[in-house]
């Protein structure tokens, strides 16, 4: 009987050597040029799947992962929330930004920035309204904007402003008080810009490079004024978000590669009943529904 068995164990090492089927399953291919690599796709601490095709009510994007790591671009969950469809990336910004002030040249007046790209720039003034759920949505869409803060407007609350900032939203310059500036001195002009730009280095750690008028009201005094005070730009605007709909500058009443659009902090009472975050959404739907994608200004200014 023990010799049967023997001979019945031999006989099966034989087979198993011959098709090569073992315990293990079949060895990895060696990766090209001889060495052996490890798998293309590993299963990680959170299991295999993909960052950023978080299931609904998962992990949100701009949360953090257990083991500490921050979260990548926000999933198609976080744009549902908000009754939107993800954003398309943006192209990697510009080498050289295509406005620049030269060396003791005027300070350059733009409404849009000159790029075959279909991108546009979100900018929203003045800072009356300070409705958290909008800081909420902007932590979860990383969706950048340019923030050009009235001192009467937000002295109130200065540290409303503080975590957009933090996310890396631009914070840039809009006077102290909001006046008219044409009708100022250029000594009055540069009391409102530099005395601004003072504020805001304190309140958020970062003197402003960009400066827009109020009213879009600007005169050669104005660029003079701003160029004495650190400005690198005047920026205006090509669209502006209104409750539901966009106004267009340009007859063809489309948006245009590298246009800037102008929106404002406001709330129920200005927007007829709407709040803050659906001006916003509705805004960000306008810009998709025409095939754009937002990109940073500051990249490109």
């Amino acid at each position: 009987m023990d010799k049967k068995i023997v001979v019945w164990a031999a006989l099966t090492v034989v087979a198993l050597l011959v098709t090569g089927c073992t315990a293990e399953g079949p060895a990895a291919a060696p990766a090209p040029g001889g060495s052996e690599s490890a798998p293309t796709v590993a299963p990680t601490a959170e299991g295999s799947r993909v960052p950023g095709d978080e299931a609904p009510g998962g992990q949100g994007a701009g949360d953090t992962a257990a083991d500490g790591r921050a979260a990548g671009a926000p999933g198609a969950a976080a744009y549902r929330a908000w009754g939107l469809k993800p954003f398309a990336a943006p192209p990697a910004p510009p080498a050289t930004k295509p406005v620049v002030r030269k060396p003791g040249g005027p300070v350059p007046v733009i409404s849009e920035i000159p790029t075959a790209e279909k991108i546009v720039f979100i900018t929203i003034d003045d800072g009356a309204e300070k409705d958290p759920a909008f800081v909420r949505m902007m932590k979860d869409l990383k969706v950048p904007v340019t923030m050009f803060l009235t001192d009467s407007a937000i002295r109130g609350d200065y540290r409303y402003f503080a975590p957009l900032a933090d996310q890396g939203h631009g914070v840039a310059n809009h006077t102290l008080t909001h006046p008219n500036l044409r009708t100022l001195s250029r000594e009055a002009q540069r009391r409102e810009i530099c005395g601004q730009q003072t504020k805001l280095a304190k309140e958020y750690g970062t003197t402003p490079r960009l400066f827009r008028p109020p009213y879009g009201n600007w005169n050669e005094d104005t660029r003079a004024a701003a160029g004495t005070c650190g400005v690198d730009a005047i920026v205006l605007w090509r669209e502006s978000m209104q409750i539901k709909n966009m106004q267009y500058q340009r007859g063809d009443g489309k948006l245009h590669p590298g246009d800037i659009i102008l929106a404002h902090f406001r709330g129920p009472s200005e927007l007829k009943g709407r709040t803050m975050t659906e001006m916003t959404a509705t805004m960000l739907r306008r810009i998709q529904d025409q095939g754009f994608t937002v990109a940073r200004l500051e990249d490109y200014v």
